[in-house]
């Protein structure tokens, strides 16, 4: 059977006819053998009893006669016809008056066939080994009385070759008929088998991607041709690649309901059009492959258009990911990353399609990969957004992050997948710090120059008076030792009014086009000689290209003494005080360092420089607000100023023998080259409030 479905069509097809006529031949001939024979033998016993019953009706006479020469005759007649064997004539005592045997008379022959009385004629089957015969005998009679008798023997032999001769004839009619039908097989199988080849060449080069080819092209005989149709609207008009009961809404009034639905054939069989167009099934089978060619290529050309559409969006959402500094993620509800944005990879060390497939264990530390997945598990659980704030410890310090984490749902509702943003908010806290510190200071403020007027007036006449009654007394004297102590401790109390009016002063600077390196250098000579005494030296490291500036010179030489004088207190037993500047052209900034040797300041410590009335000075030598005047003046020039200890390793320098004793510390002041929008303002008053002076 196998070997059976492999032959091709042409071959099945002719083994198949094949079969059929041989079946037939096997069962036809049998039987019509059979009655051939039976219909021949039955023909010839009667031809037999008609000649045997003619010869005894002519042999009276010459018996009557005694005429042996015609009887001679009449037998020898009889046995020219083609299939009689012998004739002969008997008296009625059996003597044998006449026979056709050329050799002698076979007396056998004599009692093989008798008469009865009463019989006219009869038949007996003889064989003489070779030869089977039909011995035919029929009495000669005149009225009652018998004259003798006639015998014919009639060849079965040749009757049976005659019968076979009919077989054979009828074998050779089915033998022409099978090479025939063979024939005739083949020519329609090759027919058939050529039309299903095209149909094989057009399934394949569909198969190939080709679906501009058709299996059954056109004969050019379409319903807008066959009825002379101007319906150009109609959807089948000028339509050449399908037949019009293919395709639906086509707008023939013979069409019913406008045949809604394509391939409505029952609607179509009593149309001319369909009449004449149509074809056999191997035609239908064509067509509709050529119709499936054609809704293919529709659908796919929808999808790749689908598909570049889609592309493009992916592309420009990746465009929009990629762009965004926040950290994009998406992971499904087995925890792993199903994909993310750059910022996100970028944050984790890997490249995109290395984080598919992984887990937050497989990419963050343990205590941080614990945490991610308990809330993207309390998520699943719940389903409900998380908004919240967390704070990362990072190779570049702690850093704030906006988490927003979503459950992503299918069309159905389920959640399969979790959409998490991390967005770095680290700049905004330091922002929120400043402006807490800017509200502090600004309360301060106010709070301080309300407290300075008040204290100022009785603190000008107590170191006033205290000066008077130094004049009055000697000069010795206990008395005017202890007005030394009030003259001086009013003093103090005359700087910290003063330091308390400058930080709560809200006067505009007055800005000017100024040299950065004049005036560090007006600073460093105002205090050089004081802070020698001190055994602290200043070294400078200026940038020689003389950086000019847009700022209150007054005001930054204040900044300048505060940051060199917090240095020299930072070192008691004397030291090094670095000073260095520098232009950044590509930036727009200036920057100044201001470095020393000292004890270095603390890390809880130093966040908290900045703050008002916070110092870490012993009692007496600070007021806690020379910093936060710092800050506010170089805030004022939009610049920044920040400080770090101990002294990083980028600011290494060849310090004196002996000279650094502790970790130390570096103030760094950046200030931008360009004006900026502020215009010098005169002020509205005087720079300052008098404070008590010398009488």
């Amino acid at each position: 059977m196998r070997l059976f479905s492999r032959l091709k069509f042409r071959t099945k097809l002719n083994l198949g006819i094949s079969a059929i006529l041989i079946s037939m031949a096997t069962l036809l001939l049998p039987l019509v053998g059979n009655m051939t024979a039976k219909i021949l033998l039955e023909e010839s016993r009667k031809r037999g009893t008609a000649l045997v019953e003619s010869l005894s009706a002519r042999a009276v006479d010459p018996l009557l006669a005694r005429d042996f020469l015609r009887l001679k005759n009449m037998v020898v007649e009889q046995v020219a016809v083609g299939d009689m064997l012998y004739a002969f004539v008997q008296d009625n005592h059996g003597f044998v008056l006449a026979h056709t045997f050329e050799g002698g008379f076979p007396v056998d022959l004599l009692r093989a066939n008798e008469v009865p009385d009463l019989a006219t004629v009869h038949i007996q089957l003889l064989a003489d080994g070779m030869t089977r015969i039909y011995d035919f005998a029929s009495a000669v009679t005149v009225g009652d009385e018998r004259l003798g008798t006639v015998r014919l023997g009639l060849s079965k032999t040749r009757i049976n070759a005659s019968v076979n001769r009919q077989i054979t004839t009828m074998a050779g009619l089915f033998a022409g008929a099978l090479l025939l039908a063979t024939i005739m097989g083949s020519l329609f199988a090759s027919r058939v088998a050529a039309r299903l080849g095209v149909l094989r060449e057009h399934a394949e080069a569909m198969l190939m991607g080709n679906l501009d080819t058709q299996s059954n092209p056109a004969d050019g005989s379409h319903c807008w041709e066959i009825r002379n149709c101007d319906l150009s609207s109609c959807p089948a008009f000028g339509e050449r690649r399908r037949r019009c009961w293919y395709i639906a809404g086509t707008m023939c009034p013979d069409c019913k309901d406008g045949k809604e639905l394509a391939v409505s054939r029952e609607s179509c069989q009593m149309c001319k059009v369909y009449q004449q167009a149509a074809g056999d099934e191997l035609q239908d089978l064509a067509e509709t492959f050529d119709v499936m060619a054609l809704s293919l290529k529709t659908h796919i050309d929808e999808l790749r258009g689908a598909d570049r559409n889609l592309r493009e969006q992916q592309r420009l959402m990746r465009t929009i990911l990629d762009v965004t500094p926040d950290r994009v993620s998406l992971v499904d509800t087995r925890m792993r990353y199903q994909g993310g944005n750059r910022s996100f990879a970028e944050s984790v060390g890997l490249k995109l399609h290395q984080i598919v497939g992984r887990t937050d264990f497989d990419i963050f530390d343990e205590q941080t990969a614990e945490a991610r997945h308990m809330a993207a598990r309390e998520i699943l659980q719940s389903g409900e957004r998380l908004d919240t704030q967390v704070v990362v410890a990072e190779e570049t310090g702690e850093r704030w992050f906006h988490v927003v984490c979503i459950p992503v749902h299918d069309e159905d509702g389920r959640i399969t997948g979790l959409l998490r943003t991390d967005r770095d908010i680290t700049d905004i806290k330091g922002y929120e710090k400043q402006l807490i510190q800017a509200q502090k200071m600004e309360s301060l403020g106010l709070m301080a120059g309300g407290v300075a007027h008040e204290i100022n007036t009785p603190l000008g006449i107590i170191l006033g008076y205290a000066q008077l009654l130094q004049e009055d007394v000697p000069s010795g004297s206990q008395v005017h030792q202890d007005l030394g102590v009030i003259e001086k401790q009013a003093k103090v109390c005359k700087k910290i009014v003063a330091d308390l009016l400058g930080f709560s002063r809200q006067t505009h600077s007055s800005k000017r086009e100024m040299c950065f390196n004049n005036s560090v250098m007006e600073a460093v000579t105002l205090v050089r000689h004081t802070f020698e005494l001190d055994h602290v030296d200043i070294v400078t490291q200026l940038d020689d290209r003389f950086p000019i500036i847009y700022g209150d010179p007054e005001k930054l030489k204040q900044v300048w003494i505060n940051l060199l004088t917090n240095a020299r207190d930072a070192m008691s037993g004397g030291g090094v005080i670095v000073i260095r500047t520098r232009l950044d052209t590509p930036r727009g900034i200036v920057s100044l360092w201001v470095a020393d040797c000292g004890e270095g300041i603390a890390e809880d410590v130093i966040k908290k420089i900045f703050d008002p009335f916070y110092s870490t000075k012993p009692v007496g030598r600070g007021t806690g607000l020379g910093l936060s005047v710092s800050f506010g003046i170089i805030e004022d020039h939009d610049g920044e100023i920040q400080a770090q200890s101990p002294l990083p390793e980028v600011f290494d320098f060849p310090w004196p023998q002996g000279r650094r004793s502790g970790p130390g510390t570096v103030f760094e002041v950046n200030l931008p080259l360009d004006h900026g929008k502020d215009e010098p303002v005169k002020a509205d008053g005087p720079d300052a409030e008098q404070v008590g002076q010398d009488i």
